[in-house]
């Protein structure tokens, strides 16, 4: 009531002058709720460049012991009961990468404590250019099935197991090796009768690599060339079989 009155008896131009002030509009309720998202590091969860940036950028691109919780998220999957690395030789890093829409992604990976550096590293260039990976979860939310994780196109690192079809070990096994965006980065080699085995089956459009697609790892492209800079070699240059999706160190 005062304040309608006191309007009322206003000079006309002052009135509109205070109707057209811009009201003070509330903080979205967002940024609260994915600030809490990045502060638990939900992988796989989207979050805003704002919620980002107010959080701080350096903090999303570190590397952490294996923690407890970690460790029983993986025992059993990637880290079968005879694993032969020791834990405190793994690493747990938390990373941001851009889908190929352009959102940001929580990510997520286990490594060897020799490459974590190399990993935020190339990462976080990744992020700069906004290179797109379409998910990067831990394989373990997959069972650790190689397969499984391939056909989601799910980016991963660390794995004890042995290279399909051999009892050797994969540098997976070592936290040593990285899948990038493997459904569209196959497996491919020729069997002695002429076909071919491709892995995961799913991407077999993906094998002939003169077609052009999202997500495609050439020499050209700027993981090949991140990852090379930093001393990994590339399946894609293997001479008996090619392995698009696999950079090792």
């Amino acid at each position: 009531m005062a304040l309608a009155l006191a309007l009322t008896i206003m000079p006309v131009a002052f009135r509109h002058a205070y109707a057209t002030q811009p009201q003070q509009k509330p903080t979205p309720a967002y940024t609260n709720s994915q600030q809490q998202t990045l502060r638990e590091w939900h992988a796989g969860s989207q979050v805003s460049f704002k919620a980002v940036k107010e959080y701080g950028i350096d903090k999303c691109f570190t590397q952490h012991t294996i923690s407890d919780t970690t460790f029983k998220r993986i025992y059993g999957k990637s880290f079968k009961a005879n694993c032969t690395v020791p834990r405190s030789s793994l690493r747990y890093l938390q990373l941001l990468h851009y889908t190929i829409d352009g959102k940001i992604q929580l990510g997520e990976m286990i490594c060897h404590k020799e490459i974590a550096n190399d990993l935020i590293s190339i990462f976080r260039q990744l992020f700069d250019a906004h290179y797109p990976i379409e998910q990067m979860t831990l394989i373990d939310n997959f069972g650790a099935d190689d397969i499984k994780s391939m056909e989601h196109n799910n980016t991963t690192c660390f794995n004890f197991r042995a290279i399909a079809g051999s009892r050797k070990l994969s540098n997976h096994s070592m936290g040593k090796a990285v899948d990038l965006n493997p459904l569209y980065n196959p497996y491919v080699k020729q069997r002695a009768n002429g076909t071919y085995k491709i892995s995961p089956e799913t991407g077999k459009a993906y094998a002939d690599r003169s077609k052009t697609f999202k997500y495609k790892i050439d020499r050209s492209d700027l993981a090949y060339r991140l990852f090379t800079k930093h001393g990994f070699k590339w399946g894609g240059n293997y001479r008996t079989l090619k392995d698009y999706q696999h950079f090792e160190k």
